[in-house]
């Protein structure tokens, strides 16, 4: 008996050890997965803002393609928020649902307004 009690032992000693390491991001808590966009801010508000991108569509019928644009809200993290102003290029990876409209959140800033006039 005592050898079983030794093995169930160790076995609880290795899963502690096995603990995943905590992710070093923006947003420690809000693990990000899915697909990555990158677009132009058109809103911001003071918890999030609104991208928009284009995308090409092909339509069978006429077989030609055309531009769609696409709106995605995504949350701005509290650290980000006075770096982001309207028109700045950046990157928004997928999420969890955080509200009924936000399901992705800013990763970073690609190019702000006055670089890309330049």
């Amino acid at each position: 008996m005592e050898k079983m009690k030794k093995k169930t032992v160790e076995k609880k000693v290795e899963k502690k050890v096995e603990a995943k390491p905590a992710e070093t991001s923006i947003n420690q808590s809000l693990s990000t997965r899915g697909r990555i966009f990158e677009g132009t801010v058109t809103r911001k508000f003071p918890k999030r803002i609104a991208i928009e991108f284009e995308r090409t569509l092909f339509i069978k019928k006429y077989e030609r393609f055309a531009k769609k644009k696409t709106r995605i809200h995504a949350r701005l993290p509290d650290q980000m928020a006075d770096q982001i102003q309207i028109g700045d290029l950046v990157q928004v990876q997928e999420c969890r649902p955080l509200s009924k409209i936000i399901h992705a959140v800013v990763i970073k800033k690609i190019k702000s307004v006055e670089e890309k006039e330049q």
